[in-house]
């Protein structure tokens, strides 16, 4: 390519960044980075001024290489910069900051001693170097967006953009050079254009720097993985320079050589990130180097709680999971104290544990009252005897109290960690407000396993009472048939009733036992004829006077009900009604229906009810003003009414009887045909 393309593409990148100074330095300068961005502008002109001078051949090639080094050492100053690494002391800023000098320091050697160097090794330093470099840039820019907030991320996108840009042309040039042993001229060429074109977007991301924070923090996870990605692109550019030197002196063998290097070199990179002894490594070094405290207390808390918050059974799996995630633990045990002792109660990646510690064992009275992390490796004076359990749990390392309300609630047994961990007060502290919080977790489930049992022993107590309850109608059936069979005894009609009533009693009581029992079957709803529920239930009371009267109004109408139960619920009501009448009295049953429902009226001549033992105690179970009554009969019809999703209405004057009317809805396919 002529050399004059050349002067032309470095001398635009030349003019681009000397217009962008001028704001920097006048109207620019109390913005953020301001000075930082003016210097890299600068270098950024000397460098082109350097190319376009080595295109004709007028500054020597090793200032000009010393001028890229220069112009690539400034950006990066200014991403460190923009993340806040200039300004933070301690650890972090030095660990942050060493793997940038020493690069640039190698890169600076390698240029200065370039010629007293061998020709193989020079272009090997040089060029991964340089790889390296645009590698870290790209890098840091990749951190500097990601940590940036919603506000941060308007004003800083576009000088992300353009930085990136240079880097990545860089990353490009450089690995084409090193794949093919040779710079492309036409890449080289090009190169000043396209950095030329990055300063309109710097200066749109200077118009937009008012809205820059002073510090962005890196979270440890992109450190974490950003590590891991600059140690694999170091392994691999070393992997590939052994591979292409094994090439050269292998003769006839170098290629084979070459494939099976890299095959070999990639498998074990593959394995050693996936390594959990690896990442828990990289953690705690990072950790320990890098920042001021061990944990990103934001990042572990919520790890913590969503682990522990999971739907789902094994929650104590999950304590122990969430508890030994802090201290990279690869697993452990949990004991929880249930009446007098401590029992296992569950175990992650550990043999199930079959010992218990009695919960008033010196052990137990002692994290009870101290309420300290157990360091097994390192006993402190004062501390009591290891049970035996204890002793021989496979690599036990902690033990972790869970403490509820200052009392022992369990402990949990961590097993050794991946990385050798050194535990101090941040650890111990962080693990016993942690083993608190799974506490109550736990002491929850606990809590909520006692109330279902609870309520299972409440249904059960709750089903007794209604068998209870229709056994002793039954009991008053038998009964009248008893009294009547002296004086009807010769009366083939009562004798059929008495028959069918006994038979009924009977196929109740099976019912009753099916229910009582753990096999019993649920309700199955399904269509019922109500004229026919209703006929069934008056058969069983055709041996009590008054005789109920049955009036059908519309035959045929169903609703969607379990048989049995609905028969009980309107059985009940007409018992009430026959029971509450004198014997010269009147009871009647009412079928009739509209579009959409079915009215049972249920009515009689007797005694009635005021309002206010309708409003206060008809319906309340337990209270009734029979002397051998339950009062849950009217409570039970009510409540499966409603279920199903009908209604009951009571009309009743002392002295002048009752009206129980039941609105339940009309089948579904029934009410299409009816408003058909």
């Amino acid at each position: 390519m002529p050399v004059s393309t050349a002067s032309f593409s470095y001398a635009s990148a030349a003019l681009a960044f000397a217009l962008l100074c001028v704001p920097l330095l006048t109207c620019w300068r109390g913005r953020p980075h301001t000075r930082l961005f003016a210097v890299a502008c600068a270098t950024m002109v000397s460098w082109s001024a350097a190319m376009v001078g080595l295109a004709y051949a007028i500054v020597p090639e090793l200032a000009a290489e010393l001028a890229e080094l220069l112009r690539n050492a400034t950006w990066t100053t200014v991403l460190f910069s923009m993340l806040g690494q200039l300004r933070s002391a301690g650890s972090r800023r030095s660990g942050m900051l060493t793997f940038a000098g020493a690069l640039y320091l190698l890169l600076l050697v390698a240029t200065v001693a370039e010629p007293a160097l061998p020709a193989g090794l020079r272009f090997q330093l040089t060029v991964i170097g340089r790889v390296g470099a645009a590698v870290m840039g790209m890098l840091l820019i990749e951190q500097l967006y990601r940590n940036a907030g919603t506000q941060s991320r308007w004003a800083i996108k576009f000088a992300c953009l353009g930085l990136g840009s240079i880097f990545a042309f860089d990353f490009y040039m450089y690995s084409d050079m090193l794949l093919f042993r040779d710079l492309n001229r036409d890449l080289w060429t090009a190169r000043g254009v396209v950095n030329a074109l990055t300063a309109p977007l710097l200066a749109l991301s200077l118009v937009r720097s008012a809205s820059w924070t002073g510090h962005l923090a890196v979270s440890r996870r992109m450190l974490f993985h950003s590590a891991a990605l600059i140690g694999s692109a170091i392994y691999l550019l070393a992997m590939s320079s052994a591979a292409y030197y094994l090439r050269f002196v292998g003769g006839s063998w170098g290629s084979l050589m070459q494939l099976v290097f890299l095959f070999g070199a990639s498998i074990l990179l593959v394995g050693i990130l996936f390594s959990g002894s690896f990442r828990a490594w990289l953690k705690v070094f990072i950790s320990k180097h890098f920042y001021r405290y061990n944990y990103d207390y934001r990042d572990e808390w919520l790890s913590f709680t969503r682990t522990l918050s999971h739907p789902g059974p094994g929650l104590g799996e999950r304590t122990i999971q969430a508890l030994a995630a802090l201290v990279e633990s690869p697993g452990g045990a949990l004991w929880i104290r249930r009446d007098a002792r401590c029992e296992p109660a569950a175990h992650w990646h550990t043999a199930p544990p079959a010992a218990s510690e009695p919960a008033d064992s010196p052990f137990c009275r002692f994290i009870e009252q101290k309420q300290w992390v157990v360091d097994l490796d390192e006993r402190v004076t004062g501390e009591p005897s290891l049970p035996e359990w204890l002793r021989s749990f496979p690599r036990a390392w902690l033990v972790v109290p869970l403490m509820l309300h200052g009392r022992l609630f369990g402990f949990t047994v961590l097993q050794q960690p991946r990385s050798p961990v050194a535990l101090n007060w941040e650890i111990l502290d962080l693990l016993k407000v942690a083993g608190t919080q799974a506490a109550s977790y736990l002491a929850q489930q606990e809590a909520d396993n006692a109330l279902m049992l609870a309520r299972q022993f409440d249904s059960f107590n709750r089903l007794s009472t209604f068998v209870v309850h229709d056994l002793k109608n039954l009991v008053a059936q038998l009964s009248l048939l008893t009294a009547n069979a002296e004086k009807h005894r010769d009366n083939p009609e009562f004798q059929r009733d008495m028959q069918d009533t006994v038979s009924y009693s009977v196929q109740k009581m099976k019912l009753m036992l099916q229910k009582l029992s753990r096999t019993a079957t649920a309700e199955h709803a399904r269509p019922l004829a109500v004229d026919q529920v209703l006929t069934g239930a008056l058969a069983l009371k055709a041996a009590f006077e008054p005789k109920p009267a049955l009036h059908i109004g519309r035959p045929g109408l169903r609703v969607l009900a379990d048989g049995e139960r609905l028969e009980r619920v309107l059985g009940h009501l007409i018992q009430n009604a026959i029971e509450a009448t004198p014997r010269d009295g009147r009871v009647w049953v009412r079928v009739d229906g509209s579009d959409n429902a079915v009215i049972v009226e249920i009515g009689d001549t007797g005694q009635g009810m005021d309002d206010e033992f309708v409003r206060e105690r008809l319906f309340k179970p337990f209270d009734s003003t029979k002397s051998a009554g339950m009062g849950i009969g009217a409570f039970e019809s009510r409540e499966y009414i409603h279920e199903l999703g009908g209604q009951l209405d009571v009309r009743s004057e002392p002295g002048q009887g009752t009206t129980f009317t039941v609105t339940l809805p009309l089948y579904g396919a029934d009410a299409m045909g009816a408003a058909a």
